[in-house]
């Protein structure tokens, strides 16, 4: 049986198309206000039959005008959840009866406003004792919560309330009990505010936490299939990057093979596209086996960093072609041909989560034919029983190289057949319906896919992939400027709208930065420094501290700050870190003090339960030091390459690199470090300071890595 291909455009992407210039305000008959959204979200409701309403003053004036509660739901556009809520009660003309009779409706993407979600997300927990999407709130018409819960069926079910009930009860307490209702959202309210202006005491910057982390990691890891804890399991890779930190610094080889095993197993499951590549967003079993198959942005740039960090610190080719697939994954299916990157795709197509992804074996034979459609599904494991409702996701149990062994063959020749058959299965599988993209660029995202694009062309010596990070930057510095130059979160059909979040900030001048560590344009090293500049004015406390929202920006009740990472890293983690390697490499000794103060008010919320602030406690490796500098002089105009090759086949975290090819007035200008570092003798040249001591220059390589491995103590020396 062959899939069907593809039939009809995108839904979303049909309603974006509309000419709404003759659509009344309310979206008329046919839509609601949604329709004039530009959101991926917000536009998948806009043929609701709730009047729904995008955040912003017009809901809320409806609510005093009309003296009503705000129903507020937050989602994204590729969430599975916020389908089944869709289709189950956003969809039924009954449930808008009621909505539309006794509330004002709210529509919020949190991609777009997650200052927004991380409130009310915050609210959810402190109510419920937990969360996730879609997150359904009642809100007073001044935006005090006294109701929050996650998906809610339409009907009553498994001793769940249904939405139906829920609403005509807070209906009713609204008119019979308000007082009640207003006293629970101040209650609330205040939590929150004392939660946002508690700040920690300053704690000394030293390496228990990393040892307690180290501690949390080795109690929860699963030494069978990798990963940490049991079901669901999610990629986390931030806690890998952390984990081969540790490793390097502790000389810990379980520390290190903790990462490299959970890095193995991820690839090789079902919770990565072997078709297609790419990490999907998490695994609902211990097995990494069945995925919950929503694509992620930010999952596919963070675990492509932590796998160079891996391949620099193994040496270990499987990790450098595991991050080459996920870029390439990026680039074909995510990327805009204007140069960025969208933010994700659904897990659903065709009316059911995975579909796009699974296969029975008569598909693959009917594809690769019987001899290699046997080898394949011999190999990845697709039966005529399935792992997944019939049909089987394809995944290894074992490398490719094992799997030779064990069936005796040659594992070049496996490698090669199998190869041929993924790009036929491949060719065969985008001739089905594919899921919904979420087609708007978010500038925070997009920065760490620069960061992973650059250090790859560096690491792994493609220059295609690093040109790519230099076009998404260049596309991103372009088109998400407001007033003034203020950088803008969101990029959409031509628009690009809504003041950029500290993460936005931060994660975009780490993709900066790390463009300006593989290609050396001063102009992206500037860049980054303008950015942070930005940042520290916009965002700043006062107190040595960042809040999550600008000071020109709404502030939703309260100016938050995220502390804890959880899919991404926190923000205000980066920013550390940020600001300790630009203040370095800038010869700024105020900027790295700035990042140290950052660094310890966070620590002492991170000491609590520090594996939960994996990001927080790579800024703390780096600022332990010790601090290593180095600078290559080339002897011409070109890049010294063979002393570059010494550099980045190791595995050093702790350390910056510059070259200053001569008469660089830009680099000069910039960067004190560069001073009086010429090429000595016709040779291009390298210059290695550790804590501001510098050694004596060396033109010859092979003894510029063996001072690299004395001087730094370097995991991954190239044998």
């Amino acid at each position: 049986m062959t899939r069907p291909t593809t039939t009809a455009e995108d839904p979303v992407t049909a309603r974006s198309r509309i000419d709404t210039s003759r659509i009344p305000a309310d979206g008329g008959e046919r839509y609601n206000r949604l329709i004039f959204e530009k959101s991926p979200y917000l536009l998948q409701h806009a043929e609701n039959p709730i009047d729904w309403y995008p955040w912003g003053e017009e809901a809320f004036a409806a609510a005093r005008e009309k003296d009503r509660p705000l129903f507020v739901s937050i989602g994204y556009s590729t969430c599975h959840w916020c389908h089944v809520m869709e289709k189950e009660s956003f969809e039924d003309p009954e449930v808008a009866r009621v909505m539309n009779r006794h509330f004002v409706a709210v529509k919020v993407d949190r991609e777009e406003r997650p200052d927004i979600d991380s409130t009310y997300m915050a609210v959810c927990q402190m109510m419920t004792g937990s969360g996730g999407w879609p997150l359904n709130l009642a809100l007073t018409p001044d935006r005090r919560p006294f109701f929050a819960a996650t998906y809610i069926p339409k009907t009553p079910r498994q001793g769940m309330a249904g939405l139906i009930q829920l609403l005509e009860k807070i209906a009713e307490l609204w008119l019979t009990d308000r007082s009640r209702l207003v006293l629970t959202g101040t209650e609330v309210y205040r939590a929150l505010r004392e939660s946002a202006e508690t700040t920690g005491e300053p704690s000394p910057l030293d390496d228990s936490p990393l040892r307690q982390a180290l501690a949390q990691y080795s109690e929860s890891f699963d030494p069978t299939h990798g990963g940490f804890g049991g079901a669901p399991k999610f990629p986390t890779p931030h806690n890998l990057s952390l984990l081969l930190r540790i490793a390097r610094r502790m000389e810990d080889e379980k520390a290190g093979s903790m990462a490299l095993k959970s890095l193995q197993a991820m690839r090789l499951g079902g919770i990565y596209d072997q078709i297609g590549f790419g990490l999907h967003r998490y695994s609902v079993d211990q097995r990494w086996l069945v995925p919950h198959f929503e694509k992620m942005l930010y999952d596919q740039a963070l675990t492509a960093l932590a796998c160079l960090d891996a391949y620099q610190y193994s040496r270990e080719d499987f990790h450098a072609r595991t991050a080459v697939e996920i870029l390439e994954y990026v680039d074909r299916d995510l990327g805009d041909e204007k140069g960025g990157f969208y933010c994700g795709e659904d897990a659903d197509s065709e009316g059911a989560e995975g579909t796009f992804y699974i296969w029975s074996p008569e598909e693959v034979r009917a594809a690769l034919g019987e001899e290699a459609g046997r080898l394949f599904c011999r190999s990845y494991d697709i039966s005529e029983e399935g792992n997944f409702e019939g049909r089987s996701i394809p995944h290894l149990e074992e490398d490719v190289a094992t799997l030779a062994d064990r069936i005796g063959v040659d594992p070049r020749e496996l490698t090669s057949l199998l190869e041929e058959s993924r790009k036929t299965l491949f060719a065969a599988r985008q001739e089905r319906i594919r899921p919904h993209r979420d087609y708007k660029i978010l500038a925070g995202w997009n920065g760490l896919a620069v960061a992973a694009f650059a250090r790859a062309g560096a690491i792994l010596g493609r220059p295609a992939l690093l040109e790519r990070g230099r076009r998404a930057a260049g596309f991103l510095l372009e088109n998400l400027r407001g007033p003034g130059g203020r950088l803008l979160r969101r990029y959409r059909l031509g628009e690009a709208a809504i003041p950029a979040f500290l993460e936005d900030y931060a994660f975009l001048a780490w993709g900066l930065f790390e463009l300006h560590q593989a290609g050396f344009d001063a102009a992206h090293l500037k860049g980054a420094l303008e950015l942070t500049a930005e940042m520290e004015e916009l965002f700043g406390d006062g107190r040595g501290g960042l809040y999550d929202v600008g000071k020109d920006a709404e502030e939703v009740l309260v100016r938050g700050r995220t502390l804890q990472d959880g899919a991404i890293p926190a923000g205000v983690s980066v920013a550390a870190l940020n600001l300790l390697r630009l203040g370095r490499l800038t010869g700024d000794e105020a900027m790295v003090e700035r990042g140290r103060t950052l660094l310890s008010g966070l620590l002492s919320t991170a000491r609590r339960y520090p594996s939960a602030y994996a990001q927080q406690l790579i800024a703390l490796d780096y600022a332990l030091g010790p601090r290593v500098e180095i600078v290559l002089a080339p002897k011409g105009e070109n890049l010294p390459e063979a002393l570059l090759r010494e550099v980045r086949r190791r595995f050093l975290p702790g350390a910056l690199l510059l070259v200053a090819p001569p008469r660089d007035r830009d680099l000069a200008t910039l960067s004190p470090l560069v001073a009086g570092k010429e090429a000595q003798g016709g040779k291009d040249t390298a210059y290695l300071c550790r804590d501001s001591t510098c050694l004596a220059p060396t033109t010859d390589p092979e003894a510029f890595g063996r001072l690299l491995d004395e001087t730094c103590g370097a995991r991954g020396k190239g044998e």
